[in-house]
């Protein structure tokens, strides 16, 4: 589960890369860099989420428990 996380927080890290290169991107149309971007922007949003599911449904089917402080 461990590794899942980090490839996760991976992708999520290079897709707002991505959107930040389409961004600050001078060659091109704008209607293209804009449509790339919020692509990007998308893709980001759905790994965030997909991340965040997976860990509940582990949490829920008792593969990982929470720890802390008493």
């Amino acid at each position: 589960m461990k590794y899942i996380v980090i490839v996760a927080f991976v992708g999520i890290l290079g897709s707002l890369a991505a959107a930040l290169v389409f961004m600050m991107k001078k060659d091109g149309s704008d209607k293209d860099r804009a449509r790339h971007m919020a692509r990007s922007l998308a893709i980001r949003v759905s790994l965030s989420i997909l991340l965040f599911a997976s860990i509940l449904m582990a949490w829920w089917l008792g593969l990982i428990s929470p720890t802390g402080t008493p």
